[in-house]
């Protein structure tokens, strides 16, 4: 499954390329490879559909135990399925839609490595791993929806929903490893065998947990960023929101529900927050006008239903859920992809500017059609058959009942308005003029809405072939045990179907007075402006004005006061927690001093005090170099002869370089006044007298056998080297030295500017006023020569 995965990241790396040569049949090309991964994902149901799983695993980090494993079970071949199966058809209309945009290879490469991501992500088995892509998955859509790059409200929006999916990343980074402490392995696999629900962590874990998923799933108060992620092309709304990055919170809390899902906490957060979710997207959707906007909110719609059916926690609750997830993905992906055909083909992208175009489009009015009944629930259609699972699951439950049936019911009425609102608005009544001459389009961009809606009419006519096939296996993983519940088309009369068909008559009463509505409801506007958006709004301003205010006085451009800083935040910090100690022991003995060793003590203190005190920068410099040689001494005498060496040979070429940049630096100046000095002396001592208080503390208090005794035995067989100084250089700390010698580089190239790159600067030292004579003088005598 790793090279599943990686062979979409390696299409995506050529992708580009791809374009430049294929041209407008780049897309054709690129589809091939994710249809094959359909196929793969098709060949693995039979064996899946009997309860079984694939893994497979890989050393990452083993020195923590973190693994590269995949786990590919019910629930992560139904994601799989969607994945490769609507991004196949997604790349075929992309390819039209955007034919002829002089960035179509950037745009590839962005959806190939999300849909890597993406398809990284449902198969995970470990926390860390699954994070990873999590991550990935937030920066290529902020790529995608901010594709058009030159257009403001398209970067505006792009940056909204990556900052509200990164902040909840990073709480769900907190929770993976609090969960992966309580449960003893990061492994999926292992994690959903035990029930953390009486843990210590688990409800930290479980905070943190739901606030990544639901920022990534738009739940409320988190839903606006997904509506405005519509700034994007149609071809990446219809992918993002009908099977991929929108359903990813979904997963995460499918995935996690038979470790953590069997407690109150659970149950009430995720009952409450889905229910207000779908009746604030469902709400929303029957006031817009945008198509897309409508859709859009209509998703924030069904991903709080799913959030709800998982917080029931019952075995037909998650049936219904991996069922109602099935169906949205089918109608939703036609849909989205009927809103681009319309505004392709005929330029119109709000319900108020289109009529009539069953006419000029006759096969996308079919499709479209046939895709909202589905939304609608409208028997014989996938979508019917869901919506009484729903209903069922509701009525069922034992959590709130009365208030989630209510709920359930009332978005559904407005369900069947917004279906009505897709299946007739744009396709019937007086034909009226659009900005391009409305025609349907070809078939790459009519197979894939074609497809999925005729898929939802099969499905809905057969639905016992997807149960057993696909639902039963992914409804068991979700639940954690297998599932006896069935799909069928017909259960009777029964007050599931009452509900459904009060909501449909009440949902066609609602569509015929549609404007009313939107008058009635016109108040909710000005309620958008104290709303969680405008707080967003208000957060990114007020963070904007702290970081002009930090700069300004942190970042205040002096070395000085940044070190200052940094030096009294020590101060504070460990000095605080050294109070708090209740006891230490620390020993001075000085018995074994020796005369040398006191001496080169004494010239340390020396050239210290000489350098504080002294006027001139190069004597300055001569101290320093004095002290590190001082310090190469100590070296010695405790037998250390290569740190020594290295320390006369730092001191030598560092004297040397400083010397020749002070040569370049104005006459000494005072720069401080003497309460700063005196200052900055009291925050000095007081920070070499915490280093040593701390080094005697330390070595006095050991505990444990010193490294040392590890390094002398590993030195030759792991680091093959007797001289074990350099093996812990080049071997043990191998990183950190590499880092030093990057810093040693990049001192290297700023001090070569500072000497050599001083062009046309003003001498301002004797020194360079006779260089610049003699240049002058040898530049005089040059042109002299070439007359």
């Amino acid at each position: 499954m790793l090279y599943v995965v990686l062979s979409l990241f390696v299409l995506a790396c050529f992708a580009p390329l791809l374009h430049r040569y294929a041209g407008r049949h780049c897309g054709k090309f690129l589809a091939i490879v994710p249809a094959i991964l359909f196929s793969y994902f098709v060949a693995q149901i039979p064996l899946i559909s009997q309860g079984e799983a694939l893994s497979q695993r890989w050393l990452w980090f083993p020195g923590i135990d973190i693994h590269l494993s995949f786990l590919l079970d019910g629930l992560s071949l139904l994601f799989a399925l969607l994945i490769t199966g609507i991004g196949t058809f997604i790349l075929l209309y992309a390819n039209r839609y955007l034919e002829g945009h002089p960035a179509l290879g950037r745009f590839f490469l962005f959806l190939l490595t999300f849909m890597g991501a993406m398809l990284g992500l449902v198969l995970a088995d470990n926390l860390i791993t699954l994070f990873v892509f999590w991550e990935l998955t937030t920066v290529s859509s902020f790529m995608l929806i901010g594709f058009n790059h030159e257009d403001a409200e398209s970067r505006q929006k792009a940056h909204q929903g990556l900052m509200v999916t990164v902040i909840g990343g990073l709480a769900l980074m907190t929770g993976f490893i609090m969960l992966g402490i309580a449960a003893g392995s990061y492994e999926l696999s292992e994690i959903l065998q035990h029930d953390l629900t009486g843990h210590a962590l688990y409800l930290p874990m479980l905070v943190l947990i739901l606030l990544g998923a639901f920022t990534k799933s738009a739940q409320t108060p988190f839903h606006f960023w997904l509506p405005n992620a519509m700034a994007a092309p149609t071809p990446v709304s219809a992918y993002l929101h009908s099977a991929t990055m929108v359903k990813a919170g979904i997963y995460l809390l499918a995935r996690l529900q038979p470790s953590l899902g069997d407690s109150a906490a659970w149950m009430l957060t995720l009952s409450a927050v889905g229910a207000v979710t779908m009746l604030t997207g469902i709400f929303l959707a029957s006031r817009a006008t945008g198509i897309k906007k409508v859709l859009a909110y209509s998703t924030v719609m069904a991903l709080g239903t799913l959030t709800m059916l998982l917080g029931l926690g019952t075995e037909q609750a998650a049936l219904a859920a991996v069922t109602f997830l099935l169906a949205h993905a089918l109608y939703k992906g036609a849909l989205f992809m009927i809103a681009g055909i319309i505004d392709h083909e005929a330029g119109v992208k709000d319900f108020q500017h289109a009529s009539g175009l069953r006419h000029k489009m006759p096969l996308t009015c079919a499709v479209a059609i046939l895709a909202a009944l589905s939304l609608a629930g409208i028997i014989p259609l996938f979508g019917f058959v869901a919506k009484e699972l729903l209903l069922e699951a509701v009525l069922s439950g034992s959590q709130w009942q009365m208030v989630l049936i209510t709920a359930t019911v009332v978005a559904n009425i407005f369900v069947v308005l917004v279906a009505a609102l897709l299946a007739i608005k744009p396709w019937f009544g007086k034909e009226i003029s659009t900005p391009k001459a409305a025609h349907d389009p070809g078939l790459a961009m009519l197979a894939g809405p074609t497809v999925l809606a005729a898929l939802g009419l099969f499905f809905g006519l057969f639905p016992f072939l997807a149960d057993k096939w696909l639902l039963q296996a992914a409804a068991s993983a979700v639940y954690g045990h297998q599932v006896s519940g069935y799909l069928a088309l017909w259960h009777g009369i029964n007050l599931p179907l009452l509900l459904s068909i009060t909501s449909l008559c009440l949902g066609l009463l609602l569509y015929s007075q549609w404007q009313r509505w939107r008058n009635i409801t016109a108040f909710v506007e000005r309620l958008s402006q104290v709303g969680p958006e405008a707080l967003y709004t208000k957060m990114m301003a007020g963070l904007v004005l702290f970081a002009a205010w930090q700069t300004k006085v942190l970042q205040s451009g002096y070395l000085r006061n940044y070190l200052l800083t940094t030096i009294a935040t020590l101060l504070l910090l460990v000095g605080w927690a050294l109070l708090r100690l209740d006891n230490f022991d620390i020993s001075l003995d000085l018995h074994d001093v020796k005369i040398q060793e006191a001496a080169v003590f004494l010239i340390l203190l020396i050239t210290i005090l000489s350098a504080v005190l002294v006027k001139s920068f190069l004597a300055a410099v001569a101290l320093l170099g004095a002290l590190g040689f001082a310090v190469a001494l100590i070296y010695v005498f405790f037998s250390a002869i290569d740190v020594g060496i290295t320390q006369v040979l730092v001191e030598t070429i560092t004297v040397l370089l400083l010397v020749l940049v002070v040569y370049r630096l104005p006459e000494f100046r005072k720069l401080s006044s003497t309460i700063n000095r005196a200052r900055d002396a009291i925050v000095a001592i007081s920070c070499g007298a915490l280093i040593t208080f701390i080094i005697l503390l330390v070595t006095n208090a050991r505990s444990m056998e010193g490294i040392s005794s590890f390094l002398i035995e590993n030195s030759v067989p792991e680091g093959y080297g007797r001289n074990i100084v350099n093996v812990i250089l080049v071997d043990f700390r191998a990183l950190d030295t590499l880092g030093e010698i990057f810093v040693l580089a990049l001192v290297a190239i700023g001090i070569y500017a500072m000497v050599h790159l001083r062009t046309g600067a003003k001498p301002v030292t004797n020194a360079d006023k006779r260089l610049s004579n003699e240049l002058k003088k040898t530049t005089a005598l040059s042109e002299g020569d070439k007359k």
